[in-house]
């Protein structure tokens, strides 16, 4: 299987185990509304537009209340679960797996990091490299950063190959250090909840968490 089908599955089995009104990382969201919003995001990509905010965000909002009232939680896990329809753009060949590896670990991580006395959970090594290959994609949500930042690769072990990967060009520059797992949920926004430690001056390193926070 992919990682975005194991991540999703995982997922699935966790909404199930913690019920529809368990608190999530998402502000405002309960496992209910994170199941909703999962299901919206494969089944209407004409208001999926409107999750990272902007004009139709109302719209985006009002679609995902309506699965709210339309479902109940056990239908939009099972929803989920299945996958998208076959009409959908995340039914492509390869899409599932490009679009949706983050997408579903950091939701699998909103659920069970928001959890008391949550552990980190073992994750392997090809779903690591597959988070690393994506890290990039940090650009866009640190693109305003007050400084500059560099991702470094962590494992704690002897792995070699790329382990840096500079997300905002500038100076002063802060490194956030981590294992991928860790620095893909910082980088999503899930700053509280991950595990990273940062090398730069002591002020440079504090304009970034004041920013990030």
């Amino acid at each position: 299987m992919s990682n975005s089908r194991d991540e999703r599955l995982a997922l699935a089995a966790l909404l199930e185990e913690t019920g529809p009104e368990a608190a999530t990382l998402c502000t405002g969201w309960l496992t209910g509304d994170l199941a909703a919003h999962l299901v919206l995001r494969e089944r209407r990509p004409d208001a999926a537009a409107g999750v990272m905010g902007g004009p139709i965000a109302p719209y985006t909002a009002r679609v995902q209340r309506h699965y709210l009232r339309k479902y109940t939680f056990d239908e939009l896990v099972a929803l989920f679960r299945n996958g998208p329809p076959r009409l959908s753009p995340f039914a492509l060949p390869g899409a599932d797996e490009q679009a949706n590896t983050v997408e579903y670990f950091v939701h699998h991580e909103d659920v069970r990091r928001a959890q008391p006395d949550w552990q980190p959970r073992a994750i392997s090594d090809g779903l690591s490299d597959a988070l690393w290959r994506r890290v990039k994609g940090a650009k866009f949500f640190l693109r305003k950063s007050p400084v500059g930042v560099e991702l470094a690769r962590d494992d704690g072990d002897n792995r070699t190959g790329p382990y840096r990967v500079t997300v905002k060009n500038a100076t002063p520059t802060v490194t956030v250090i981590g294992t991928p797992a860790e620095l893909t949920m910082w980088a999503m926004g899930r700053t509280s909840a991950a595990h990273v430690r940062f090398d730069g001056t002591g002020e440079a390193v504090a304009a970034l968490k004041a920013w990030r926070s």
